[in-house]
């Protein structure tokens, strides 16, 4: 069956970086999209990031532009968010997410493009 497993996320001080990791089976990875989503506490989940499946192509969410940078390794079946200057306001709850559709070429920042999802990871930055 299908499974994510993030991997990564921890308590760190505002300013810091962490490096959130994703393992993905059950497909054939290297054809699909990948995103991560976040929700905070009290909040809906919203889009974090996105990569094509190529890895071609990215996509950010405007609060995480320019401190955060999606990657995946098709030979490795991963996904990692590196994330970079870290505020208080990114503390959430990380999943990631597979595309529903294999060489998805639509809107990636559509939650509803993403049919499957991992157990999330905690990322917490305190100030």
């Amino acid at each position: 069956q299908v499974q994510l497993v993030e991997s990564g996320g921890g308590l760190v001080q505002a300013g810091g970086s962490l490096r959130l990791s994703c393992a993905a089976s059950g497909r054939p990875f290297s054809i699909y999209g990948m995103g991560w989503f976040r929700q905070a506490p009290g909040k809906e989940r919203g889009f974090v990031a996105a990569i094509s499946w190529g890895g071609g192509r990215t996509y950010y969410a405007d609060s995480v532009k320019g401190r955060f940078t999606i990657s995946r390794d098709n030979a490795k079946n991963m996904v990692y968010l590196q994330m970079n200057s870290l505020k208080p306001e990114d503390t959430a709850v990380y999943y990631c997410a597979f595309q529903k559709s294999p060489y998805y070429s639509g809107d990636y920042y559509d939650e509803r493009q993403y049919d499957y999802w991992g157990q999330g990871t905690q990322v917490t930055v305190s100030s």
